[in-house]
């Protein structure tokens, strides 16, 4: 099943996909949560709602015409790791890590599929990072390898755009992956039935205008996502609604030469293949 969140008037409504056209799922089935969060915390029977929904002849909204929110827009905790392709962390001079390198992000950085990104006035280095998206289904803690997938809900794309200059400005590149709308979230969320376990094999790419900046894949990752959910919940408990951002390949713009940096008017769009297409463009701040 694939599911988006969409803005009708001051509300956000959940939505389930069914080819071009998207039901609104809490008015389909009025006991889902209108919240994807709310709806995973509570253990609501989403897939089996969407198959109900569907079957039922509910009315359908092009999907085209709605304005897509990010496809979580309060999500838990939002876990990050750096460094989780061997190619990118060579690229930054980096030695291959033997833990992952992980941060946080805040609910304020996220952005809407086809929303416009900020460039902050503090920075002129803009950077785009092609990243999967892990939605947790599950309360999880102390994970093994035999379990860990069976806490995903299921998948999405993530842009995890960075301000270079305040990432390098202390030891943790917090404060450089916080800046508002820099977090690009969507458009779908694809369950995990759908998907190669683990979201596996699955090409990633970026590309800025057009131009293709990065292409790899996801069995590229150094911890994939059995393991990260194993060693997240050595220290901390993940629940539902939570997400993990899986890290980056190489060909990110700092690493060009010259760097490649993202100005106004530039269109970035991460795609993951079976997944789908985030774009977004960019607009300075004023």
């Amino acid at each position: 099943m694939r599911f988006i969140t969409y803005t009708q008037g001051k509300e956000q409504r959940l939505g389930v996909v069914t080819g071009n056209e998207v039901i609104d799922l809490n008015q389909a089935q009025p006991q889902i949560s209108a919240d994807l969060r709310t709806a995973l915390r509570q253990g609501q029977d989403l897939v089996g709602a969407a198959k109900a929904a569907i079957a039922s002849g509910a009315p359908r909204l092009p999907l085209a015409s709605l304005q897509l929110a990010p496809v979580m827009p309060e999500p838990g905790k939002i876990v990050c790791l750096g460094l989780n392709y061997f190619e990118h962390a060579k690229e930054g001079g980096h030695a291959k890590p033997v833990y992952p390198s992980f941060f946080m992000r805040a609910n304020s950085s996220l952005l809407a599929p086809n929303a416009k990104a900020l460039r902050p006035k503090v920075s002129e280095r803009l950077d785009y990072e092609a990243e999967l998206a892990v939605v947790i289904g599950k309360t999880v803690k102390h994970a093994t390898m035999d379990n860990a997938l069976d806490a995903v809900f299921g998948y999405s794309v993530f842009n995890d755009i960075s301000v270079r200059d305040y990432q390098k400005k202390t030891p943790q590149w917090t404060i450089g992956k916080n800046f508002d709308r820099t977090g690009p979230f969507g458009p779908v969320l694809v369950t995990a039935d759908e998907l190669p376990a683990g979201a596996t094999d699955l090409r990633i790419q970026a590309r800025l205008n057009g131009q293709v900046m990065q292409d790899a894949n996801t069995r590229d990752m150094i911890w994939g996502v059995a393991e990260t959910i194993t060693l997240i919940t050595e220290c901390m408990t993940l629940e539902p609604g939570d997400l993990i951002i899986m890290g980056t390949p190489s060909g990110v713009g700092q690493a060009r030469t010259p760097p490649v940096w993202m100005r106004h008017g530039d269109v970035v769009e991460i795609e993951i293949e079976n997944i789908g297409v985030l774009r977004n463009t960019i607009e300075d701040e004023v």
